[in-house]
């Protein structure tokens, strides 16, 4: 019925139902508004409105219903949602988590336990047609103290994983033949060989989580028509990964540029001569390319502010995220006009973790450095004036980049992977800053001396145990 109708039938103006409907009373997505659930409100069923909130100003107009989160509530919300849509095995891990949910927890971290155990049920639900090494990944989730290593190739290790078991990459790709060790007969078979690598990279990490890739352009033979000297060029390492991670799943975000600093080098200077066409400047920059991955997701997932699964999905905020609208008449927090709360699976994962772990770890003068999306860091210089490499391995790249996408793009305890590891950096930079750090590295025996010992020499100086695992 109508406001009109509405008005008539239980005597009350209809000012004073316009003003109820800001306090909670039940109304249609069409104005209209369906008697019984009127009469229930209005029979003292309906939420608590008077309890206070010490923050209330910061909710503006919306209407703050008292809700407290029992067992029953729980499973009245969702139990049958979930028995018709998942598995058995699914519902019967459901009862068993309620069952054994402390109830006299705070609303707020009942609600967040039941977000993050209902988050890891979809995974395994998805994880039941996939594949993967349960022995290596449960080295993985008993190790998480240490630093991680897996001799061998990326690919393998990717395969090996579960789907979304990983919160976050971060790595420096070999390029294309710039290394002894990382050789390809011409450019279409490096880059379908990174190709394979960032479709799985892409299964693998958690939904709406980022991939922070560092890569420089290069002057080089791509052999696609010659390998003689005349056939070098400069090869666009950057815009060709940025094509390959979009087909492959992944949205682009930024391109902050690394700034080298000055050169260096007398190269392009062709003896001084200073007419045009013999002078050209010096490449001094590389890229750090952010990916993020939203793979649609239209498995409803609970309100994360009273655990209801009674959601409709609403619209997509970014390609590939899905946004929701609680329909829950006993939600905690509904808008002014009477509209459920609105979230995602991002909104959700960050909500989760600000809770557990305050709004923001991240110093202000670390966010001041990179508040530019071009940032001047200096190389590292791996050889002495003896000549000697003193980081054991032959392509390095700065900490500042793996602690800007760790700090950035996770949270602590969470799962830090580099494909291509080399001397560990970033496994290291996650140890240091509570995450955990996993790396993998295809030369084993050339390398594994140095490798330890960069690991024990910068990771937790007051630790006298080995801070790495090898996994294999």
């Amino acid at each position: 019925m109508n406001i009109s109708e509405l008005s008539e039938k239980i005597n009350i103006s209809e000012s004073i139902i316009l003003d109820l409907v800001r306090k909670g009373l039940p109304i249609n997505e069409d104005k209209t508004f369906n008697y019984d659930l009127v009469f229930k409100w209005m029979s003292s069923e309906s939420p608590n409105l008077s309890k206070t909130y010490s923050n209330k100003e910061s909710y503006g107009e919306k209407i703050l219903n008292e809700l407290n989160v029992t067992k029953e509530y729980i499973l009245e919300q969702n139990e049958n949602f979930i028995k018709n849509n998942l598995s058995k095995e699914s519902y019967e891990k459901f009862i068993k988590f309620v069952e054994e949910l402390d109830f006299n927890l705070d609303n707020r971290v009942i609600l967040n336990n039941f977000g993050l155990f209902y988050k890891n049920l979809l995974k395994e639900e998805k994880n039941n047609s996939v594949k993967y090494d349960e022995e290596l990944y449960k080295k993985v989730n008993s190790n998480k103290d240490k630093v991680q290593i897996y001799w061998g190739s990326c690919l393998d290790y990717l395969k090996s994983m579960p789907s979304e078991s990983i919160q976050l990459m971060c790595t420096s790709p070999p390029y294309y033949n710039a290394r002894a060790y990382s050789q390809w007969d011409n450019l279409n078979l490096y880059l379908e060989d990174m190709r394979l690598i960032i479709r799985e990279s892409f299964r693998v990490l958690e939904n709406h989580r980022v991939f922070v890739w560092n890569v420089g352009d290069i002057f080089d033979n791509d052999r696609l028509k010659t390998t003689s000297v005349w056939g070098k060029r400069r090869i666009p390492l950057s815009a060709y990964f940025i094509k390959i991670f979009e087909e492959e799943g992944f949205t682009f975000v930024d391109d902050i540029i690394w700034d080298k600093g000055e050169v260096e080098s007398k190269r392009h200077m062709n003896g001084g001569k200073n007419t045009p066409f013999y002078q050209y400047p010096l490449n001094c920059y590389e890229h750090i390319l952010i990916f993020h991955k939203h793979e649609l997701d239209k498995r409803k997932i609970p309100c994360p502010v009273c655990a209801s699964l009674n959601v409709n999905g609403n619209t997509q905020s970014e390609i590939g995220l899905q946004s929701w609208e609680c329909k829950n008449l006993l939600c905690a927090e509904r808008s002014a006009s009477n509209r459920g709360k609105r979230f995602s699976d991002k909104t959700n994962m960050v909500q989760y973790w600000v809770d557990y772990f305050g709004d923001s770890d991240i110093e202000p003068d670390f966010i001041k450095n990179w508040r530019r999306d071009i940032v001047k860091i200096k190389p590292v210089f791996k050889i002495n004036n003896k000549g000697e490499n003193v980081l054991g391995h032959s392509a390095p790249y700065p900490v500042e980049i793996p602690n800007m996408a760790i700090k950035y793009f996770s949270f602590p305890g969470d799962l830090v992977l580099d494909p291509f590891a080399g001397s560990f950096t970033t496994c290291i930079s996650a140890k240091n800053l509570g995450r955990v750090g996993i790396g993998c590295e295809i030369n084993q025996e050339m390398y594994r001396d140095a490798i330890i010992s960069k690991i024990q020499s910068e990771t937790s100086i007051l630790s006298l145990e080995e801070n790495f695992f090898e996994l294999n």
